[in-house]
């Protein structure tokens, strides 16, 4: 018995350096030129917020979207907020938001006291379902009380219809806020996502396209919205010698450091791009052709960054759920992920009123998001697609 006790015992550090190594959904991924930028801001001394970074990184930022006018915050989250301060959004207010997104699109809603109100996803793209957002506004517009933002959620690198969108908005004198967290290097008719509504904001969060580890960027052709919400992010002080403040600001900016990072990661956009569609590509073909398999759709209007590669399990015809997948990749040390749970699913808006739900409860049942990070090895992207093979 001490003999067998004994060599199980030896047996732990081999069978723990079998594990495979942690397979990650889509962690961050250094060009080389972030080091250029940080180290100058070092050298300079320019370590506390704002510098010379930031003010280059809002430039490069704003070039490469097309935008007027840029704002390097501490995160999307903060763009939001900050927009919606700006559109004057308050307590009794409603704003309607996406529902299949994730929370942060949704909470600066409520920090300013109003009401999120949820709208359905259309299957063209996973986004804001035009013909629900238009039958909301007529209903909220025949009681005499419309919202006063419509904030549409572009999921998982691909843009909603914002042609539609935009006029359905514009119908109704509503601004419309671009969540783009999600699609930095997404096109819709050519155009980045972003710069097609009042205002729009995106995400350098450490799973994003591009990070900075965190942070985000608010980009509007508006350079009075740009100056309001510069302001409130500097803790809302006003010109003059002494310290004085006219209104609530906050801490919201991004330091000197960051936007190095942020400046060297810009420039790798494209290259991350078309890896992350090479990614889906591989996916695709190698498992395109299981039965209840199917993959996030590229809407016919805009290039599709594959940001993440999303695909449903149709449990019936696969012949296990996309949970048993999850927990099956799980135990090979894969990450994977499922869909965002709508927002009117979640207990913390459970109160609020939603438009639809079918939709995005359908693709938060069967969806799941595979790794696709850009520094993944061929390798490693096999053994997400034998793992899935072998469960058929």
């Amino acid at each position: 018995m001490a003999k067998l006790q004994e060599l199980s015992y030896r047996e732990v550090p081999r069978r723990l350096q079998m594990t495979p190594p942690r397979l990650y959904l889509s962690p961050p991924h250094m060009s080389g030129r972030e080091m250029q930028y940080v180290q100058e801001a070092f050298d300079s001394n320019w370590i506390a917020p704002l510098g010379p970074n930031v003010d280059a990184f809002e430039r490069e930022f704003a070039a490469k979207v097309g935008a007027k006018h840029a704002l390097a915050l501490s995160s999307g989250t903060a763009a939001i907020h900050l927009a919606l301060i700006h559109l004057g959004v308050g307590p009794g207010d409603e704003v309607i938001v996406s529902t299949l997104t994730f929370a942060a699109s949704a909470n600066p809603v409520v920090y300013l006291g109003a009401q999120p109100l949820f709208i359905d996803s259309e299957r063209t793209s996973w986004n804001m379902d035009p013909d629900l957002l238009a039958e909301t506004l007529a209903r909220k517009a025949r009681r005499g009380k419309l919202p006063k933002a419509v904030i549409v959620v572009h999921l998982y690198g691909q843009t909603a219809d914002l042609d539609r969108i935009l006029a359905i908005c514009n119908a109704y004198g509503v601004p419309l806020i671009e969540d783009a967290a999600e699609a930095l290097g997404a096109t819709y008719k050519g155009r980045s996502p972003g710069i097609f509504g009042k205002a729009g904001i995106f995400s350098f969060n450490g799973n994003k396209i591009i990070t900075t580890s965190g942070g985000g960027m608010l980009v509007s052709d508006d350079a009075d919205l740009i100056a309001h919400a510069r302001k409130l992010a500097t803790q809302a002080r006003d010109p003059a010698p002494h310290y004085q403040h006219s209104e609530i600001g906050y801490n919201y900016r991004m330091s000197n450091v960051l936007a190095g990072i942020g400046r060297g990661q810009l420039q790798a956009l494209d290259d991350r791009v078309r890896r992350k569609r090479e990614i889906f590509e591989t996916y695709r073909r190698a498992l395109g052709d299981l039965p209840g398999i199917s993959f996030m759709p590229e809407a016919p209007w805009g290039l599709h960054t594959r940001w993440l590669t999303v695909i449903t399990v149709d449990a019936d015809r696969f012949g296990v759920t996309r949970e048993d997948i999850r927990l099956a990749l799980e135990a090979e040390n894969i990450e994977s992920r499922p869909l965002w749970k709508p927002m009117h699913l979640q207990p913390v808006f459970a109160d609020c009123e939603v438009a639809g739900g079918g939709v995005a409860e359908a693709l938060f049942r069967d969806g799941l998001c595979l790794p696709s990070g850009t520094a993944m090895t061929e390798t490693q992207q096999r053994r997400v697609i034998q793992r899935i093979r072998s469960m058929r």
